[in-house]
């Protein structure tokens, strides 16, 4: 069992993100205990996988602390490993449509 993070670099106000997944939940969450993460920044992407978008310091802390880096084929493995069932998914945002709404 292990905990991975990816080399992406995603823009998220002024800092720069990365994703971290693990083989399970627990783990997943231990992790982001670890390294100080917010147990609000815990996503399930809207093809239902379970991940924290975390800031490039809190990466190098995470590699630190045993996560292991990966590129964009092992994530996407991963993500097809971790990928909950459709059940477990959260419901759709309500505010996605309020706003294409808005702008028509």
């Amino acid at each position: 069992m292990a905990v991975y993070v990816d080399r992406s670099q995603h823009k998220l106000g002024r800092m720069i993100t990365c994703h971290m997944l693990a083989d399970t939940l627990d783990e997943l969450h231990d992790m982001a205990d670890r390294i100080g993460a917010e147990r609000g920044w815990y996503q399930i992407s809207r093809t239902g996988v379970p991940h924290y978008d975390i800031p490039r310091f809190r990466r190098a802390r995470a590699i630190e602390l045993g996560a292991i880096e990966v590129g964009r084929r092992e994530t996407c493995a991963i993500m097809d490993r971790v990928r909950l069932p459709k059940e477990d998914w959260p419901p759709p945002a309500r505010h996605a449509k309020r706003r294409r709404a808005a702008r028509s």
